[in-house]
């Protein structure tokens, strides 16, 4: 009895150890199984399993839903808009300086000296179509220094261009080309509609790769005092901006245009997530005086102002909110107006100045010849000023 019980344990042993060789190396040899979850009884009734769930493939005849985020749509209805700009100009090429040298002057004489010449140098940008007369707008220092100007379309259709006008003081200028048929244009954003927060594309030939599309949001509103122009008032934002963007469109996710793009900082020479546009209404507003002026008009009374400091504020015992006129042109309607250096500007034309670049702003939207009131803060005291308003000289870097 003894040894059968020794050779079924054993047995039992042998068998275990081959369903545990077999289960672990090969267990498809094994019968397969399924585990179930017992449901809770349900009263008065029979219990239930759980559905099969229906087999779902993903394969290549299933259709694939739309991504809702994507802007696929909104980069349509804009690219066709978006244009690239090729600028060309002749400059001196520099003297060779073994021309100088009197041994070569012995063999040579002047001829080597008097023969300038010159080289042709080239720059890219973008610009938007912004009527489908052939308008463009984009950056005045894309086409500011350019002898001549090619647009490329988005089809790969190329055109001369001519310049109706530019603006250095806002870095804008219009083009124009000359096309048998009508253009496709960019749609304007409604004006103060973009916010903080909000996903905006920007489009153009960066280094001349071609049209490019990148996305980003608008970081922040109104940034002044950048050094970047006169006249500041700048979209941020992180979308990539690179060298070639400038001029090229800054869109929201309805393809609607918002911003021209302009300027990035940048320690590299290429995006760091710090892109600048101009807002789509400041530019419309440039854009439609060039076309009907050839420039821009601004107001101007001739007075150089600074920010009030605290330090200024407690030992002069000025107000908190206000412009310092540190300087006066002479001649200009400030000075005809009786206006003095150290005077405080509070208000102009029923306006609260609220620093410095508010005084420009506001001036500048006045009418020439327009006759505006002025309150100032002298020696403590509040007085009013009545101000004509003059117009704008032109930049003295300009060359029209």
């Amino acid at each position: 009895m003894h040894r059968l019980w020794l050779i079924f344990a054993q047995t039992v042993t042998v068998v275990l150890a081959v369903l545990f060789v077999v289960g672990t190396l090969r267990p498809d040899w094994l019968p397969q199984g399924r585990f179930l979850v017992v449901p809770a009884q349900v009263p008065g009734g029979q219990a239930t399993l759980p559905a099969t769930p229906p087999l779902t493939l993903n394969d290549s005849t299933t259709p694939i839903p739309v991504n809702n985020g994507s802007y696929a749509v909104a980069a349509q209805r804009a690219l066709p808009a978006v244009v690239h700009i090729f600028t060309s100009k002749d400059i001196p090429s520099p003297q060779q300086p073994l021309m100088n040298d009197p041994f070569f002057q012995r063999f040579f004489g002047d001829q080597g000296r008097t023969q300038q010449q010159t080289q042709r140098k080239t720059g890219l940008g973008s610009g938007v179509l912004v009527s489908s007369e052939g308008y463009i707008l984009t950056n005045n220092h894309v086409i500011e220094a350019a002898d001549a100007i090619e647009v490329a379309l988005n089809d790969g259709k190329k055109f001369s261009a001519h310049i109706v006008g530019r603006d250095p003081e806002s870095d804008l200028a219009v083009l124009r080309i000359d096309s048998p048929v009508k253009l496709p244009s960019i749609v304007f954003g409604p004006a103060g509609g973009t916010r903080v927060g909000d996903v905006v594309l920007a489009i153009g030939n960066p280094f001349g790769v071609g049209q490019t599309v990148t996305m980003g949001i608008v970081s922040a509103m109104g940034r002044t005092e950048l050094g970047i122009n006169t006249f500041e008032d700048f979209i941020q934002t992180d979308a990539a901006i690179n060298p070639g963007n400038s001029g090229g469109a800054l869109v929201d996710t309805q393809g609607r245009l918002i911003g021209i793009n302009t300027a990035i900082y940048s320690r590299s020479g290429g995006s760091m997530g710090i892109g600048f546009a101009i807002p789509a209404s400041a530019a419309k507003g440039v854009m439609e005086q060039i076309i009907k002026n050839g420039r821009v008009i601004r107001g101007w009374i001739g007075v150089q102002v600074q920010e009030l400091t605290p330090d200024l504020i407690k030992a002069f015992n000025l107000p908190e909110k206000g412009a310092l006129i540190a300087g006066i042109s002479r001649n200009s309607p400030a000075a005809r107006a009786g206006l003095l250096p150290g005077d405080v500007l509070v208000a102009i034309d029923n306006k609260s100045v609220v620093n410095a670049h508010g005084v420009l702003e506001t001036v500048a939207s006045l009418p020439p010849g327009q006759l505006v009131r002025a309150t100032l803060i002298r020696n403590g005291k509040s007085l009013e000023a009545v101000i004509q308003i003059a117009q704008r000289p032109l930049p003295t870097n300009t060359q029209d």
